[in-house]
């Protein structure tokens, strides 16, 4: 069986970001058979932790009741979308376009997808008992018909939030375990072990949570569905360590990450969607 050569690495001893996820990617393969790509953005997550040796800086709130990771609003529209990285896989060319932009008086995150994928990150490290609400305002304008989470030829969506959460052996099988423990050796870090993706669907009913179909280490949860508030802005507000118990029927670890993705690569669809701020808050109505 073909096993691909461990990455060399740098004078610093670290591994190239693009020789590990290279490496990762083609273990993947082999322990699975079929290309998952949930994995990759785990991966990506990880390593970005690793190989800064830093965590971005995150907006805390006057009040100690706020964490602020995407403070869009107080960008300037056309500049760099500070403190967020590109996601991109290695299979998909065509990659979602995203800038800041005004929308109203204000500077929201805009993501165009044209049967494309990628999506942004921001690495993080928090308790989620600590704030665990997480606020949004988003809009789309179109929903993905084709879209079906059930399906991975439907995995579509025209605006996802991924939540990242960190290893967490007990919860784990032991081949995932064994997995982890090798990454880990390799790596110096393993990769997140869950994630929740809260989405704007098309089907499905709306708070419904469902296995994605590439794995069921991530959890869907549908939060809009259906066209009916489309081009317009919709305000979320999800208690993370509720959903994860429902999801996954035990208390959440640390969250590892955050990102936002629209993508249309699977069903060749097109779609754009807008972010507002995205805040943490610690739970006030307990």
């Amino acid at each position: 069986m073909f096993r691909p050569e461990k990455p060399a690495r740098d004078r610093h001893g670290h591994v190239p970001f693009r020789s590990s996820l290279q490496f990762y990617l083609i273990d993947c393969s082999i322990l699975s058979g079929k290309r998952i790509d949930i994995l990759i953005f785990f991966f990506y997550m990880a390593v970005c932790v690793i190989l800064s040796g830093l965590l971005p800086a995150i907006a805390r709130g006057t009040d100690d009741q706020t964490l602020a990771v995407g403070r869009f609003s107080t960008m300037t529209p056309g500049s760099r979308v500070s403190g967020w990285e590109p996601m991109t896989f290695s299979k998909i060319e065509s990659h979602t376009r995203y800038a800041l932009v005004e929308d109203n008086g204000r500077t929201v995150l805009r993501a165009d997808s044209r049967a494309s994928a990628s999506g942004l990150v921001h690495t993080l490290d928090i308790d989620p008992t600590d704030y665990p609400v997480l606020t949004w305002d988003w809009k789309v304008s179109n929903t993905i018909s084709s879209g079906d989470v059930t399906q991975k030829s439907g995995d579509d969506y025209a605006a996802r939030i991924y939540i990242t959460f960190a290893e967490n052996p007990e919860h784990l099988s032991f081949f995932q375990r064994a997995k982890m423990g090798a990454i880990k050796m390799l790596y110096g870090k393993a990769p997140p072990s869950a994630a929740l993706a809260y989405v704007w669907g098309n089907r499905a009913e709306a708070g419904s949570v469902h296995p994605n179909p590439y794995t069921d280490r991530v959890q869907m949860i549908l939060v809009e569905s259906g066209p009916a508030h489309v081009n317009h802005w919709r305000t979320a507000r999800q208690n993370i360590v509720r959903d994860f118990r429902r999801a996954f029927g035990t208390d959440p670890p640390h969250i590892s990450g955050i990102a936002v993705m629209t993508d249309t690569d699977n069903t060749g669809a097109s779609a754009t969607a807008w972010f507002g701020d995205i805040v943490f808050r610690r739970d006030t109505e307990n």
